[in-house]
């Protein structure tokens, strides 16, 4: 057999494709079912060599992509019994692996098929697409010496808007009139902010650590690690999910707009003592991604507040400041503007009943900073 080449990495969409053709047969389709994307990846990973050993080397993509989504994570567990990755499960039937996978959110098969299992493929495929990035970085060549003579001259590059050093102004957004202390950085950059606001989904479920989300930065950040850097401790996820145990919604989702706190981890070095994490986006049912209602931006806005004043005294100094990102403008399909919006009016709401506090809002680049504020030019 020649060995199979890639020409061109496989798309999310194809990974899902394929995902879902695999579900029904599980491991015991690898060698009957086509599946080019995941076959693909394989090769990118250097986990198969050719068709002969492409079924070992997608289950071993499979492994690695589960193992990727968490032990500890419904995800990854659901993903693993999904295909039957787990002891006792290689050969069960499509049903009873279902089943298992529902029983990790403790919702029926039914309503694990029409929600989670969706999320089951959209988040492996994200998996599998992270390790042939990572693969990709690890095996690439390491540049040529330059040539005698002068250099090659480069055309110049445009500068992009998130590789200007991050900067702080006070202003106001969109059409609210109240200031707000504007931050174009990295939301891991911040300090001596009382309240960091994550935007989450209505299931309460953070963004995997390698997802370039705010979600998925703050979670990273506030993570204990040991001293090579692995994870020993991850923080947010772990008490959110108490959260959500303790208000019995494992596997289902919460009101948009309702807010849960969990203390900041490793960010407390940093000044910042809470986060708050803001249900804000809606999982759409016939296919992927989010909605987030602008509504639903407001009542998050004022259940954090709400929430602050509640817990303000238990500090020493109270809590008094408190960061809001752009809710929904990113996989929410919202845009900065109306967003930045909707926030400054329930802003505004808030602050003319308590003026005392102090609210900043952060957004990742320059260009979208320009969309919803009047700059300095020599910000």
């Amino acid at each position: 057999m020649g060995q199979e080449t890639l020409s061109d990495p496989p798309t999310h969409a194809e990974l899902v494709e394929d995902l879902r053709a695999l579900r029904r047969p599980g491991l015991a389709g690898l060698r009957s079912l086509p599946l080019p994307a995941l076959r693909a990846a394989a090769v990118a990973c250097s986990l198969s060599a050719g068709p002969d050993d492409a079924p070992a080397g997608v289950e071993a993509l499979l492994r690695q992509a589960a193992r990727r989504l968490g032990d500890q994570d419904a995800l990854g567990r659901a993903a693993a019994r999904t295909y039957g990755l787990v002891p006792g499960y290689r050969g069960a039937t499509a049903f009873d692996r279902r089943k298992a996978a529902a029983e990790v959110y403790r919702v029926s098969t039914e309503t694990f098929r029409k929600r989670q299992e969706t999320q089951v493929f959209d988040q492996l495929a994200e998996a599998v697409l992270a390790l042939c990035r990572d693969h990709g970085r690890r095996s690439a060549p390491a540049e040529a010496p330059p040539a005698a003579g002068p250099p090659p001259r480069k055309a110049p590059e445009a500068q992009r808007d998130d590789a200007a050093p991050p900067f702080t102004v006070e202003t106001t957004v969109a059409d609210a009139p109240v200031p707000f202390v504007l931050h174009v950085s990295p939301v891991d950059l911040l300090r001596n902010v009382d309240i960091i606001v994550s935007s989450e989904n209505v299931y309460l479920e953070m963004s995997k650590t390698f997802w370039p989300t705010l979600s998925g930065a703050l979670r990273r950040a506030c993570a204990l690690r040991n001293a090579s850097g692995e994870i020993v401790d991850d923080v947010l996820v772990r008490e959110l999910s108490a959260w959500v145990r303790r208000f019995g919604r494992p596997g289902l989702p919460v009101r948009p707009g309702t807010v849960a706190a969990t203390s900041s981890g490793a960010m407390s070095e940093q000044g910042v003592r809470r986060i708050y994490h803001a249900a804000v986006a809606v999982p759409l049912a016939e296919r992927e991604g989010y909605e987030v209602a602008p509504g639903d931006i407001a009542r998050a806005v004022r259940e954090s507040f709400a929430l602050a004043r509640a817990e303000r005294a238990a500090f020493d100094p109270p809590l008094s400041s408190i960061c809001f990102p752009l809710m929904g403008a990113g996989r929410g399909g919202v845009s900065a503007g109306t967003s930045a919006s909707w926030i400054g009016w329930a802003v505004h709401e808030e602050l003319t009943r308590d003026p005392s506090w102090t609210v900043h809002l952060v957004v990742r680049n320059r260009a979208t900073a320009e969309s919803i504020a009047e700059l300095d030019p020599a910000a």
